[in-house]
């Protein structure tokens, strides 16, 4: 199943440490086939509040997300972010091609009303 890896980067800021972070990050997705879908973009909040921006990297599966984010090669480097950008990061599995949100609901109220 797909997994991403989703950061919430609540205070963007050019620094040298954080640009010297993103020019090394994609080597150490590389080897977990990691890949960005989305990079810090302007965010349009159409609810609530959303301080900062948002990044998005796809991994084949939840083994390889986690494989990548605790690897020696990237906690070398997240530092280098951790320390000029307050954010929160997280690492999910996505759901299936066939996914459907109807039965998911139905699937939930029979085991609560169980």
């Amino acid at each position: 199943m797909t997994a991403y890896a989703i950061a919430h980067l609540k205070t963007p800021a050019l620094h040298p440490d954080v640009l010297e972070y993103m020019e090394r990050i994609q080597a150490t997705l590389d080897p977990f086939q990691g890949r960005f879908l989305v990079h810090g973009p302007q965010v349009d909040v159409r609810e609530g509040q959303w301080p900062g921006t948002v990044v998005v990297i796809e991994f084949p599966d939840l083994a390889r997300a986690r494989g990548w984010y605790d690897s020696p090669e990237y906690q070398e480097i997240l530092p280098l972010r951790t320390r000029h950008i307050d954010g929160v990061a997280v690492l999910v599995e996505g759901v299936a091609p066939d996914h459907d949100a109807a039965a998911f609901a139905a699937a939930l109220r029979q085991s609560a009303e169980s």
